[in-house]
Formats: structure tokens, C-alpha cells, sequence
């Protein structure tokens, strides 16, 4: 019981920067962060009993995660506050707004 507790958390603490790739708000932050710490135990004996189903899981989730990473760091690059990458002024590179991040995040 220790290790799923523990699991949870860490998997509730690795959501964050998923999160925040879609907003900024840390209400929504945290909440999520909250329901997600409620609902992945039950979510794990779910997951148990159709691992044998679920054959592209392991690949929607990698396209989840490059998609977030993706947007993050054209994020980074369009915000630019590090004086060493372009003299700190910010790059011009295309954004990938909130409502382009809900639709493609749940379509995997």
C-alpha cells in the first residue's frame, strides 16, 4: 500500500509541468494536481485488469508527452528570459494556444 501511496504521488508531482503546458493558472494547477492524487489508485487495478487490451498505450502517451514538451519549450522561446539565447529578446516562434492543447491532448 506504501508503494502504489508513493506512486501516486510521484505521478501527481510528474503531472505538474503537463499541466502547465496547458494553462497558467495554479488554482487549476493544484486542483488537478488534487483529483489526480484521488483518482489514480483506482485507476491503477483498472488499468491492471485491461493491460492486456490496451496495445497503443504506450504510444499515446509518448505523443502526449512530445506534444506537452513541444509546447513547452516553444513557450520558453516565445517568453525568452535567458540573456545567453538571442540577448534575452524573444524569439519568434509559433504559439500553440490553450484551445489547440485541449483538442489534440484528448484526440490520443
Amino acid at each position: 500500500m506504501v508503494a502504489i501511496g508513493g506512486t501516486d504521488v510521484l505521478f501527481a508531482l510528474d503531472s505538474i509541468p503537463a499541466i502547465f503546458g496547458l494553462t497558467q493558472s495554479v488554482f487549476i494547477v493544484f486542483t488537478a494536481t488534487a483529483f489526480s492524487l484521488l483518482g489514480l489508485r483506482q485507476l491503477y487495478f483498472l488499468i491492471d485488469g485491461l493491460l492486456d487490451r490496451l496495445i497503443y498505450l504506450s504510444y499515446g502517451l509518448a505523443a502526449i508527452l512530445g506534444f506537452i514538451g513541444v509546447k513547452l519549450i516553444l513557450h520558453a522561446l516565445h517568453e525568452n528570459n535567458l540573456p545567453f539565447v538571442n540577448n534575452a529578446q524573444p524569439l519568434h516562434v509559433p504559439e500553440i494556444g490553450t484551445g489547440l492543447s485541449l483538442s489534440v491532448t484528448p484526440a490520443f
